[in-house]
């Protein structure tokens, strides 16, 4: 017998426990109190109702999640490529330029000493070496500046991405707020 009367008392608990932890004010992190004496079950449809009304003139679903940022993969996969793009772009002909440098410096010096062909031939070898060394720091260098600059692009994308769900949300809580404030709720 006492098994039977602590039956209903259990079922309604877990109703009413239900009820709260499904409140739509809740699970868009707001608190719902009645001003006018409502009870729970008008409260929850009230609830209901101001997030189906808030939902259709924002536009906005709460419940979607925030557009996704790009994964590790495809953030290394664009920093590559501008890198690429960056080190591609960077001015051509280093070493011929440095093998003509080389040979005027080689063939002064080679004149000097009496043999200007041999020094220009030598001048001309250091010249391409250093030339193309200094390409090739030059390349390095904007390709690493490049995937920098990617990488501080997407933070940026981010970062407007996160405050424009943000943004939507707040404007969802105002509809949701208003309608439950009209239906004679405080709503913090």
């Amino acid at each position: 017998m006492r098994n039977a009367s602590i039956l209903p008392i259990l079922l309604l608990l877990a109703v009413s426990g239900m009820a709260q932890s499904s409140s739509p004010a809740k699970s868009i992190g707001m608190f719902a109190y009645p001003k006018n004496q409502q009870n729970a079950d008008q409260q929850l449809k009230d609830e209901t109702e101001c997030y189906s009304s808030a939902k259709q003139q924002t536009g906005v679903d709460p419940t979607a999640p925030p557009s996704a940022p790009p994964s590790a993969e495809e953030q290394k996969a664009a920093q590559e490529q501008a890198a690429k793009q960056a080190a591609g772009s960077t001015p051509k002909g280093g070493a011929v330029k440095g093998s003509a440098k080389g040979a005027a410096g080689g063939a002064a010096i080679g004149a000097i000493a009496g043999d200007a062909g041999t020094g220009a031939a030598i001048g001309a070898t250091a010249g391409a070496v250093r030339g193309r060394r200094q390409q090739k720091k030059a390349q390095k260098e904007a390709g690493q500046q490049a995937a920098q600059q990617t990488a501080q692009a997407q933070q940026q994308s981010q970062a407007q991405a996160q405050g424009e769900h943000q943004g939507a949300l707040d404007t969802f809580r105002r509809a949701f707020s208003a309608c439950m404030d009209a239906r004679g709720y405080s709503v913090k």
